[in-house]
């Protein structure tokens, strides 16, 4: 499928939540996959904020990622936190040179073999409710096209979670988005069980139950919560 394909295909899929039911947690897995492919990017992954406004992890595109927008939020530093502050993208092309604006940020993703990052924010006008973040192995950044079509996507899907159904309902997305943060808890406690129990890594164990998911017709955190509670036996999945 060519790169413009893909980006109708991803537009549509997105797109499609606005008028049906959907889970927020698979559209954002959906989302940094299809950003990954389209964009040439290593690794992607998204941040939204709590009704509180703080900035938590939902997905990341892989275990190398987490671990970076763990460290991320732990100090309140990096592209993604100037991304979610400013509603402006952020991008850092090399994080090899001397004066970095994020310098212990820089260290851990180079620890993890990444060595450009950068930050969409997930906005509808002045309402920015995350960030979309991108991580390279290769000192390059978004330019032009490009950054637009990373922006439009992020776009399309912050419509997708403040829109779902009706217009902008402040106290129903508060706790839409309070709800997804929960279920991140239980999905990623889920990986952990599956990937210990089959001797997989988290990555693998994530594909695993989230095409267990759509195998069934269940939501993520409705399986990952029978397996964390013991009710789906990991090794049937």
């Amino acid at each position: 499928m060519s790169r413009e394909s893909l980006v109708v295909r991803t537009m549509v899929e997105l797109a499609d939540t606005l008028v049906d039911d959907f889970d927020i947690v698979d559209l954002l897995t959906t989302l940094s996959e299809r950003c990954v492919d389209i964009l040439d990017a290593t690794a992607a992954g998204i941040m939204l904020a709590t009704p509180e406004g703080e900035l938590r992890a939902m997905v990341s595109s892989n275990e190398a990622m987490r671990v970076v927008e763990l460290f991320e939020l732990q100090s309140q530093d990096g592209p993604c936190f100037d991304c979610y502050r400013t509603g402006q993208p952020v991008a850092t092309s090399d994080l090899t040179v001397r004066d970095q604006p994020w310098p212990a940020f820089a260290a851990v993703a180079r620890a993890e073999g990444f060595l450009a990052a950068e930050a969409v924010p997930m906005r509808l006008r002045s309402n920015v409710i995350g960030a979309l973040n991108l991580f390279r192995t290769e000192p390059t950044s978004l330019h032009g096209d490009d950054l637009a079509v990373a922006q439009s996507l992020a776009d399309v899907a912050t419509i997708a979670i403040l829109q779902h159904r009706h217009a902008v309902d402040v106290e129903h997305v508060n706790q839409q988005l309070a709800a997804a943060l929960d279920n991140r808890i239980i999905i990623e406690q889920a990986k952990g069980i599956i990937a210990e129990r089959r001797s997989i890594t988290p990555d693998e164990a994530f594909k695993l139950l989230r095409s267990s998911a759509r195998n069934h017709n269940q939501r993520l955190a409705e399986l990952a919560r029978s397996v964390v509670d013991g009710m789906d036996n990991p090794d049937n999945l």
